[in-house]
């Protein structure tokens, strides 16, 4: 049977809620946190403040690397506000264009924590087509905090391993449980501040903002250009706010809504995956193969018994790990990320192995998910930053009657992914440096025309937050997909692809939903 491995594909699905030892809710910052604009001008025309020009001026040194591409490293404060308190390095790769370029494209895969780096260095084919890389310099960059940027360091990689693996000894939500996860996350927070220092601070979305102007003027840009997936859709909608006069062409795929709830999220990433699930066990009980029988709602009645089997009584693996319900939850997601039946052989072999008592297959996909590689280390520091991030991005509540009554709505809402996508507040209630204020819209006021891409079921993503992004947007135009997988461009329809490569070339803006399938 086909092993899954820790490719880049990973960097693709951004925004679920790890499952770790409970389910961290995904947001970002808000309207109210965003700084007030500047007053003085640079080349490239951004307003910026005399203590920033360094910055925003630097001469950056491209080297060759990674088969015909260029590298480059720049600086940027490690707090915007406070400039002298120290810099950071921010991680740069491009295609040069292959063509005669229009300027640069930056493209952020998701996350907040996946490598925008190893996206284009790795699979710069899966971020953006031909077209574009003829008339665009196409460029990754790891945002602060994130792998070869300076970057959030918690654990050692067998701690990490007990982290993210680690079977708790009590019934999950009881008083006792709680305490144990309560523990685990108070270990992993003073870890981040130790191993991190007080760059961990100003690991949050609005300061990557800020980065992303920093960047696009070091690449001697006017208007930013950029391709967000996911996650990237919130820093991408972050940076209109901040910087509505130098927004150029931007395209959000797999959008965020910002002004949900930290319930709301959670609720819609629940059902959005018990649909996909549903989705491909209408098409697994036609097939062959299929490890399932009798009708859709019992396939999942039985999955979801999977699910309380093992987190009852754990699967112990070759490696001595014991496959919990966490670990199987990621390894059902995992190939849901992915375009209409694409990965469904490979899930119905995991599931049929892990009835059949091997939890290999499962911890083969939960590792991938997670970054980890055959040896037992990391390829990258995705869920250091991707907690970082979320812990400085929104607020949380962790008391226990609240989290409860919660957790029991999110059971009702997705019987069989709900009951292991609450008690997520635990995770950040804990972190060193306060969170933020309440969620709300963004509206990019005066920004130009701003693409967003909803794919109708989109699990990690729903179609209904890229709906309201587009609506919040002063400037927002939505494009629908008619499909299923993580986000919609460069997947197969012709209909998206020539929409986003319009655009970004020709500046063409859709007049209406096209409407693509």
């Amino acid at each position: 049977m086909t092993r899954p491995t820790a490719t880049t594909c990973r960097v693709r699905m951004a925004l679920l809620a790890l499952p770790v030892c409970l389910a961290l809710s995904l947001s970002g910052c808000v309207t109210a946190f965003f700084p007030a604009p500047e007053t003085t001008s640079t080349p490239t025309g951004e307003d910026v403040a005399d203590s920033l020009r360094p910055f925003y001026e630097q001469q950056l040194i491209w080297e060759p690397c990674n088969d015909g591409m260029q590298c480059s490293t720049a600086t940027a404060p490690m707090d915007w506000e406070n400039p002298d308190a120290g810099d950071i390095e921010l991680a740069l790769v491009r295609k040069p264009a292959s063509g005669n370029p229009i300027g640069s494209l930056l493209i952020n895969p998701g996350g907040p924590g996946a490598s925008g780096f190893d996206y284009i260095a790795q699979s710069v084919d899966a971020a953006a087509d031909a077209r574009l890389q003829a008339n665009f310099d196409i460029v990754g960059f790891d945002p602060r905090g994130v792998n070869r940027s300076t970057p959030v360091s918690c654990l050692e990689p067998a701690e990490m391993d007990e982290y993210l693996y680690g079977i708790a000894d009590n019934e999950r939500g009881s008083e006792a449980w709680i305490a144990e996860v309560t523990a685990s996350a108070e270990g992993f927070a003073a870890a981040c501040a130790e191993n991190t220092g007080e760059f961990l601070e100003f690991v949050d979305t609005v300061s990557a903002a800020r980065d992303l102007d920093m960047l696009r003027a070091s690449l001697g840009d006017e208007k930013l250009n950029y391709l967000g997936y996911s996650y990237g859709t919130f820093l991408g909608a972050s940076y209109a706010e901040l910087h509505p006069k130098t927004t150029g062409r931007l395209v959000l795929d797999g959008a965020i809504d910002p002004a949900s709830s930290i319930y709301e999220v959670n609720e819609a990433q629940a059902k959005g995956f018990e649909s996909a699930l549903a989705a491909y066990l209408d098409a697994c009980l036609g097939s062959r193969d299929c490890p399932f029988t009798g009708s859709a709602e019992e396939a999942l009645s039985t999955i979801g018994d999977l699910m309380a089997s093992v987190d009852e009584t754990p699967i112990k693996n070759s490696d001595g790990r014991k496959l919990g319900a966490s670990a199987l939850l990621t390894a059902i997601i995992y190939p849901l990320y992915f375009p209409a039946g694409e990965a469904w052989p490979q899930l119905s072999e995991m599931l049929a192995s892990v009835m059949n008592g091997n939890a290999e297959y499962a911890f083969a996909f939960a590792d991938a998910y997670n970054g980890r590689l055959e040896d037992g280390t990391y390829d990258n520091n995705t869920t250091e930053a991707f907690i970082a991030y979320n812990c400085r991005d929104y607020t949380h509540n962790a008391d226990p009657a609240r989290m409860a009554e919660e957790a029991a709505k999110l059971a009702k809402a997705a019987p069989v992914i709900g009951p292991y996508f609450g008690y997520g507040d635990i995770g950040c209630a804990a972190w060193s440096y306060p969170d933020g204020a309440e969620r709300d819209e963004i509206h990019a006021a005066g920004a130009a025309p701003i693409l967003v891409i909803g794919t109708t079921n989109d699990p990690a993503t729903p179609y209904v937050w890229a709906e309201a992004l587009a609506d919040q947007l002063e400037s927002g135009v939505l494009v629908t997909y008619q499909g299923e997988g993580h986000t919609g461009y460069n997947k197969g329809s012709r209909c998206v692809d020539a929409v986003v490569d319009d655009f970004f070339i020709d500046g063409t803006v859709p007049g209406s939903d096209p409407q693509c399938s």
